[in-house]
């Protein structure tokens, strides 16, 4: 689950980067950060399944100039947070290790991923993939033995680049502190980050900081008014904080000295396998918005390919199985059958001719002619490149009428581009199948001329009387003209030899068994056409395009890949396996 979460935002943040639109750049990265809320969640999953148990960790957050590296130190009784009057001072997460061993935080690293650990001295305003942790010699009442981190503001107009330290803190997080001040508790932006917190059942307290004598029941009123618009769960406690004048630190309340080690109480990991799995299911629908509709176009486009070969399949059917005049496969079969027979005196011609009509290409490139005379006369090849050719037409068109009225224009648009740069190369493959499905399907028209001549030897009058006929003249002809190039395949189809063959067999005691072979042998050929030609050589290659669209603008997971993903989901209710 952690990959399929890791990989879906990494999908997004490189199609927000070619995103032109700002509304769906908005949307993007609100689910940007969702990703890495739910990222960093499960991967402290992983923290505190881990031996040893980490220590307690508890976040300072907050809006910019709220007063949070100020409150860290008032917490740890000392100055190791730098503070500053300027917006923007801390931009990276800075742990401070409060009767904790620095040693004891292995896990830290393991859990923050590409960011670096360093120390507060080591950190560069230049590079926002680290983080900071260091020993705190104090030792605060008000703390429990944790470590306590001073997190960057969340709402500044820079925030965007450390953006990804401060969410992976918080979600590491048992404990939250939320600072806001006077000018602050109200901004948008705080309590949009407060919703998204929910669905981590992090214990939370409130520091209401810089507050003037008077001010405090006012603002608390509202605050709770705001938390019960953001939240479900109940209004967490509040600490005002009273400017000192001696010291110049806010002061924190005597009765609540010890609220941070109550909440510390609370702090239990054996719901948070179930925690991981809501969160992935409150958000799971809208993240997946763009795949779902990249997988409906899919679909759309599945069913566009189907019509096109059914389509094209009828046409086949129409101009060349079923047209009286084009249909030249059982007349070759029955040149074929002429041969067979051994006429007397034609028996050197004949060779020849079965040598036209028969397979391996070896042999057919023996003939006078440079080319098969079977294949580059064919009717049958000809009217295969047209269908494709046409085919491939219809389906541009088609994907450009898409790309004018679907909602999912930029998928079709690139999907038509894509068609039209690849169409004569699908062409040329296709053609290739065709030529090589013509030569190989010589073996069932030779079979098929077998069948007829085993029949016909069961009726020995029938059989003579074939090869006393008169025909045989007209066969010598068709024997040469094949031989030396003079005659196409279709010519066949009218040759009065097999005019008259067709005939006495038809009105023959073998009529019915003939019908029989040549309907065989139509069935047979459609299903080859279809599935070497149709299906393997146009419409498996054109279900492969989508998978080629560019992943600047395209998620391209598969439905495979989502299912996966879904049923890791649904396979353990209390808590999600980790990849």
């Amino acid at each position: 689950m952690l990959e399929f979460i890791q990989l879906l935002k990494q999908r997004y943040q490189t199609i927000l980067q070619q995103a032109h639109l700002e509304s769906i750049k908005g949307v993007y990265q609100q689910r940007i950060d969702q990703l890495l809320m739910a990222e960093a969640f499960l991967r402290k999953g992983a923290l505190v399944e881990s031996a040893p148990l980490p220590p307690l960790q508890i976040a300072v957050v907050g809006p910019t100039q709220a007063g949070k590296s100020t409150l860290v130190n008032v917490l740890l009784q000392s100055g190791a947070a730098g503070v500053s009057p300027l917006a923007g001072y801390t931009v990276h997460p800075q742990g401070f290790c409060h009767r904790v061993r620095r040693e004891d935080c292995g896990g830290l690293q393991r859990y923050f991923g590409r960011f670096q650990q360093l120390l507060p001295t080591q950190l560069s305003k230049d590079r926002y993939d680290c983080f900071a942790l260091a020993d705190s010699d104090s030792h605060s009442s008000m703390l429990p033995d944790c470590v306590l981190w001073d997190t960057p503001d969340f709402d500044s107009i820079d925030s965007s680049t450390y953006r990804e330290g401060v969410i992976r803190t918080i979600a590491l997080a048992d404990v939250v502190v939320l600072v806001v001040s006077k000018e602050k508790y109200a901004d948008q932006s705080v309590w949009e980050m407060m919703a998204a917190l929910e669905a981590l059942r992090q214990p939370t307290v409130i520091c209401l900081n810089k507050l003037s004598e008077g001010s405090e029941a006012l603002i608390v009123h509202s605050l709770q008014e705001k938390w019960q618009l953001a939240r479900k769960d109940p209004f967490p406690e509040v600490v005002p904080l009273y400017y000192q004048k001696q010291s110049g630190l806010p002061s924190w309340p005597v009765a609540q000295q010890n609220l941070l080690q109550r909440l510390a109480g609370l702090v239990s990991y054996k719901r948070h396998a179930r925690y991981e799995q809501e969160l992935l299911q409150y958000y799971w629908p809208q993240w997946l918005e763009p795949i779902a509709q990249e997988h409906q176009a899919l679909k759309d486009w599945q069913q566009l390919l189907d019509h096109m070969i059914k389509q094209a399949l009828d046409n086949y059917q129409r101009d060349f199985l079923n047209h009286p005049h084009h249909y030249e496969t059982f007349q070759v079969a029955m040149a074929e059958l002429l041969t067979l027979l051994e006429i007397p005196g034609l028996a050197g011609i004949m060779a020849g001719t079965r040598r036209a009509l028969t397979w391996p290409v070896r042999q057919l490139m023996k003939l006078g002619r440079k080319k098969s005379a079977l294949t580059e006369t064919s009717h049958e090849v000809a009217l295969l490149h047209q269908i494709a050719e046409h085919a491939l037409l219809q389906m541009t068109d088609k994907l450009r009428d898409k790309a004018e009225e679907h909602q999912q224009r930029l998928w079709w648009r690139d999907m038509s581009a894509l068609l039209r740069g690849r169409r004569q190369e699908l062409l040329i493959d296709f053609d290739g199948a065709v030529r090589h499905y013509h030569l190989t399907f010589q073996q069932d028209v030779e079979s098929a001329a077998h069948r007829l001549y085993r029949k016909l030897q069961e009726q020995p009058l029938l059989l003579n009387s074939l090869r006393a006929t008169r025909v045989t003249t007209d066969a010598a002809m068709i024997a040469l003209a094949l031989n030396t190039g003079g005659i196409g395949v279709h010519d066949l189809v009218i040759a009065p030899s097999l005019l008259t063959v067709t005939s006495l067999l038809a009105e023959s005691a073998i009529g019915s068994y003939m019908h029989s072979v040549e309907a065989d042998l139509k069935k047979n050929q459609l299903n080859q056409v279809r599935q070497a030609l149709f299906i393997e050589a146009l419409r498996d290659k054109l279900l492969l395009l989508p998978t080629q669209l560019s992943g600047l603008s395209h998620f391209n997971i598969s439905p495979e890949q989502l299912q996966e993903a879904e049923n890791q989901l649904k396979e353990k209710r209390h808590g999600l396996r980790l990849l």
